[in-house]
């Protein structure tokens, strides 16, 4: 009779087979994102740190340190702490409130070239601040910044009433026409007020720039809960969001209600851009190329796009605050620069990825 062959040794197939394409893939881009958010965190620490040392006086880094550890009364201590502090913290809020709302707005408008004035909150700030100054008498920024927030407010909830007439929600193409209409009545308005006050035009010429300075810890502290709430408003969204970029009847199909989940992104919006433009101005492309650059490094998942965004328009804001202090003994606004740096930045991505796929 014929030895009975030993049985083979067969390993799990737990052990064997190889891991799921599909897990690999997602783990990987866990781990990207988790890298990108590190490095973005890194950055925005040496822009505050050059934010904080930068300027008609720079203040070497270890001084810089010392001012913020233990202060002993001096004058870099004063520079650091009092003059660039709440001009730095107000850089990272503002930067940080107009990436995330751009990210939003061209989310729910779907529109590629859309930024947070869409909606009125440009225009609405601008006409509160000056009814502050023409009417009210209102000549103080951490007095007018109350009626440029609640003007902003007021605008972006005309927008959205006008742009659900009808009954079936606020659809993208009805709110940029009723942002549209909006804008130009207030600019009128504006206009009218502020023409016929040469202090009050002035004042407001300064603010239309977009400025970070001047400001001290009292805008900081009234614009902070406003910021606060629209950002944890606007983490909310992001599912959301993820659901409405498939189309609304997809959307309603998958049990996603696109009424809700739009008005809460546009109070989101409002709430986060209409304190930023309130304390700071009106500052241009931050909201509308940090949305473009963080859908680069993450994906069109709104999940990981939106705080990256966020993290970068603070980066981007801190950065041209320094340049503007850097190229010129008269500090250029933080406005200008923006504009200067954000254009032809635009103008690549456009001419790089092409409109329609951006």
């Amino acid at each position: 009779m014929a030895p009975t062959p030993p049985p083979s040794r067969v390993r799990p197939a737990s052990a064997t087979a190889p891991s799921s394409p599909h897990a690999d893939g997602s783990g990987r881009s866990r781990a990207r994102y988790g890298y990108t958010f590190a490095a973005l965190v890194a950055a925005l620490c040496v822009a505050a740190l050059l934010s904080l040392a930068y300027g008609a006086h720079p203040v070497p880094v270890g001084d810089v340190w010392r001012a913020l550890t233990q202060p002993t009364g001096s004058e870099h201590d004063i520079i650091v702490r009092s003059l660039r502090g709440p001009r730095t913290i107000l850089g990272v809020l503002a930067g940080v409130a107009l990436g995330i709302g751009g990210a939003l707005m061209q989310g729910h408008t779907r529109n590629p070239i859309a930024d947070p004035g869409l909606l009125g909150v440009n225009q609405g700030a601008a006409f509160g601040i000056v009814c502050a100054l023409t009417v009210f008498g209102v000549g103080s920024l951490t007095g007018f910044v109350w009626f440029g927030f609640a003007g902003a407010l007021v605008a972006a909830s005309v927008v959205f009433l006008f742009g659900n007439t009808g009954g079936r929600g606020s659809a993208p193409v009805t709110l940029a026409l009723a942002g549209a209409a909006v804008s130009a009545l207030l600019s009128g308005l504006t206009a009218a007020l502020v023409l016929g006050n040469r202090q009050g035009m002035e004042v407001f010429r300064f603010w239309q720039v977009g400025s970070l300075a001047g400001r001290n810890y009292d805008v900081v502290w009234q614009v902070l809960p406003f910021l606060a709430v629209g950002l944890v408003l606007a983490l909310v969204n992001t599912p959301g969001l993820n659901t409405l970029a498939l189309g609304d009847d997809v959307a309603t199909a998958l049990g996603r209600s696109t009424a809700r989940t739009r008005a809460l992104g546009i109070a989101a919006i409002t709430l986060l851009v209409g304190a930023a433009v309130a304390a700071c101005g009106p500052i241009a492309f931050v909201g509308l190329i940090v949305p473009h650059v963080a859908r680069v490094l993450t994906g069109p998942d709104y999940r990981r796009l939106v705080p990256v965004a966020g993290l970068l328009g603070a980066v981007l804001l801190l950065l041209a605050d320094v340049g503007g202090r850097l190229v010129s003994d008269d500090s250029l606004e933080v406005g200008i620069m923006c504009a200067v740096i954000g254009a032809p930045v635009f103008i690549r991505l456009v001419r790089a990825r092409g409109l329609s796929r951006l």
